[in-house]
């Protein structure tokens, strides 16, 4: 357990934890809005949604075990660990000689921040009562905010003037501080606990889940491997589903899942992580490839994603006082399709300020839907199971945000030899692969149609995902009072 820190320190404690915060949410936005320039030089197109994939599917794997190796550890090696790893991995990222190098070291990256967002928010816990709490959780939600700002500013100047390297190696000086601040100001004392962890469901996981998005990447393959891989996913998820019935401690509480409140909530919360993901990868391509603009412009188009995430979880307790948590949930809810409508109307010469409109919507609705979620979720549940359950909206997120990005990727390279028919796909693909590949598209009409179609099946992915999710949102049980109570959340 902490060590009871001097007040005058607790703030050096966060500014450490903020500076972590923001070096994992700009990685978002910078890395998206860079990463059309990065293929270019690299190659291999077909596989650029594995550059996310890879990331979130460590994250996503590695966070439970990272919170329950805190509570055997202690927060600080675990934390600093965590970072370490992620510094390591970004320095080599930096260096990436091809795509497969560069999905590798972010397979790395996503180990390293697998610990930071859950570590960082225990301590916050373990240092501030609750009635202390909400302050400071609202200074770690503008760092988001600020992300949002400053990642696609940060990856539109370093791709423009510098190498694409330093997308990566920025986040040095921020980790560095990080270690400093940790090291120098949290004290903690460790009470010896044995926490069983489960590693072996953790493994079963993982194999189902890489099996399931090759075959949703390698589309190219034959019968057979595309059959085999099928078999490997369904006998790893049978046998994953097994070990959580029998584990003492599973990585997904079935009996949890079991309510309907929470199976729901997680449901929504994974189909909007499919959905967002999706934007958040392919927007920046669509702006720089079809509308022809700057990666700087490319990347303000997500910076309203962002932007209206955080305003909508500082306007919700004033929504659940005058609406009640319900309406607040449903309607709110509705914004998110309604955004992914306006991605089906760009054209080549639309303005990007369309693109960040719908962008904006869906940020604001996602942030009613995520905020509500957690609260609902955290309501349901006793307090000795709330850690848990808080865990699963997170773990929902990520696999989403996993499962989104390669099934997205998918459709569009489908989507490139449907309506490339052999020759134009070939040469599409041949100028992607070039550095300056997005900005000559321009020059090649035909070429340039071929994307814009190919992207638009993505856009309707996009939008079919985020009906869904608001379909589901009205499955979530919700009762008229609910939320009036938690307006002063």
């Amino acid at each position: 357990m902490l060590e009871t820190v001097d007040k005058t320190k607790r703030p050096w404690v966060v500014v450490s934890i903020v500076l972590a915060t923001f070096m994992v949410a700009i990685e978002a936005t910078i890395v998206a809005t860079a990463m059309p320039h990065i293929v270019g030089q690299l190659g291999g197109f077909t596989y650029y949604s594995w550059v996310f994939s890879a990331y979130l599917l460590a994250q996503s794997t590695t966070t439970v075990i990272y919170g329950k190796l805190s509570d055997v550890f202690g927060r600080k090696p675990i934390l600093i660990g965590g970072i370490v790893i992620f510094l390591i991995a970004s320095a080599a990222a930096g260096f990436a000689w091809s795509m497969a190098s560069l999905i590798g070291f972010r397979l790395l990256q996503g180990i390293g921040a697998g610990a930071i967002q859950p570590v960082s928010m225990t301590v916050i816990g373990d240092l501030y009562k609750l009635e202390e709490r909400a302050r400071v959780q609202g200074v770690l939600a503008s760092v988001w905010a600020i992300s949002a700002v400053t990642g696609p500013l940060a990856g539109g100047i370093i791709v423009d003037n510098f190498s694409w390297g330093w997308i990566f190696w920025i986040n040095f000086p921020l980790g560095l501080l990080t270690i400093a601040g940790l090291g120098l100001f949290l004290h903690e004392s460790i009470e010896p606990r044995k926490v069983k962890i489960d590693y072996l469901g953790s493994i079963f996981f993982s194999v189902a889940i890489v099996s399931l998005l090759v075959m949703l990447t390698d589309t190219d393959s034959g019968f057979g491997i595309l059959a085999g891989l099928a078999a490997v996913f369904c006998a790893s998820g049978a046998l994953f589903f097994l070990q959580e019935r029998r584990a003492p401690q599973p990585i997904i509480s079935l009996a949890l899942w079991s309510q309907r409140l929470i199976a729901t909530s997680n449901t929504a919360t994974l189909l909007a992580g499919m959905a967002l993901i999706g934007l958040t990868t392919v927007l920046p391509i669509y702006v720089q490839g079809v509308l022809g603009r700057s990666p700087l412009v490319a990347g303000f188009t997500l910076t309203m994603l962002v932007v209206g995430w955080p305003m909508a979880v500082m306007l919700s307790s004033r929504f659940y006082r005058a609406f009640g948590i319900r309406s607040t949930l449903r309607t709110g809810s509705l914004m998110f399709p309604v955004g992914a409508v306006f991605l089906l109307f760009l054209q080549p010469e639309s303005s990007p300020i369309s693109a960040g409109i719908g962008s904006f919507l869906m940020g604001f609705g996602m942030g009613l839907i995520s905020i509500t979620s957690v609260v609902l979720v955290q309501e349901s549940v006793e307090w000795s199971m709330r850690g848990s359950a808080t865990a699963s909206i997170i773990f929902s997120r990520s696999l989403g945000n996993t499962l989104g990005a390669t099934t997205l990727g998918a459709i569009l390279n489908f989507g490139i030899v449907h309506f490339g028919n052999g020759d134009l796909a070939a040469q599409l693909h041949e100028v992607l692969n070039q550095p300056a590949g997005l900005a000559d598209l321009a020059a090649t009409p035909a070429i340039r149609t071929v994307f814009h179609s190919a992207l638009h099946w993505t856009f309707w992915g996009v939008f079919i995902l985020a009906l869904l999710t608001f379909s589901t949102t009205w499955l979530i049980p919700v009762s008229r009072d609910a939320g009036r109570k938690n307006a002063r959340v």
